[in-house]
Formats: C-alpha cells, sequence, structure tokens
C-alpha cells in the first residue's frame, strides 16, 4: 500500500484529514464526507463502558459527569472518566476532552470526537453541547 494512502485512512481514523488528503490518495471524497451527518443530541448521551458494561453518560451544566445503567437513574460519577470503543480512557480536564490510553498519560482528543461503546460516534462542541452520528 502507497504511504499516501496509508497516511488517508489514518488520518480518516483519527478524523483529522480534509477531503483533499482524501481525493489525493484516490478514495471517493463524496463517500468519505458523507460518511459524518452531525445531529445535536436531545438527550446530551452517549454510551461508554465502564467495568465491561455499557453505561450512559451525561455532563451537567458544571461539567460534572453523571452516569447510569439504564439512562433512568443517575450517579455523579466520581472518577469523572468513560471509555470508548477501543478501550480508551475519556474525561473532561481543564476546559478540553482528553483521553488516554493507560490512565496516566492524557492528550486532546482531536476534533473531541470519539466512537461510543454503542458504535455512534459523539463530539462535543466548543459549548460542551453534544453531538451524534449513526
Amino acid at each position: 500500500m502507497k504511504s499516501t494512502m496509508k497516511m488517508a485512512m489514518l488520518a480518516a481514523v483519527l478524523g483529522i484529514a480534509s477531503p483533499k488528503v482524501f481525493a489525493s490518495a484516490g478514495f471517493c471524497v463524496e463517500t468519505m464526507t458523507a460518511a459524518f451527518d452531525w445531529s445535536k443530541s436531545a438527550t446530551g448521551t452517549w454510551a461508554g463502558m465502564h467495568e465491561g458494561k455499557m453505561h450512559w453518560y451525561k455532563l451537567d451544566a458544571k461539567g460534572g459527569l453523571w452516569q447510569s445503567h439504564d439512562g433512568k437513574k443517575w450517579a455523579a460519577d466520581k472518577a469523572g472518566t468513560w471509555m470508548d470503543k477501543e478501550g480508551k480512557w475519556l474525561k473532561v480536564h481543564e476546559g478540553k476532552l482528553v483521553w488516554s490510553t493507560d490512565g496516566n498519560a492524557w492528550s486532546e482528543v482531536p476534533e473531541w470526537k470519539w466512537e461510543g461503546a454503542d458504535g455512534k460516534w459523539y463530539k462535543f462542541d466548543t459549548n460542551w453541547k453534544l453531538w451524534v452520528n449513526g
């Protein structure tokens, strides 16, 4: 596989490439851009993993994380973290969405976008409103 194609595929996974990159690598631009049709979440909740089970999460007005087993009864999540589909830890820290593979080294999530445990893609905007695709 050519280096350009490898870079385009990596960029697609990370969600950081422009349509121009995909076109130069021989990908169909319409297919790649249409794959992410975002809409504002009606509930403000997303699916994450905790101890091997899917839970629902949401942020309160102060940025605190809340967790639910069923989407009805909510409790503050003291750890303030959740896991995405790939097993990365995510949390809101110092006004940014960050993630970690080991819980020690944290970096900002590109475009504040991640794949939830339910296979849907989620992202926060700069006002911490939740958007969903899928």
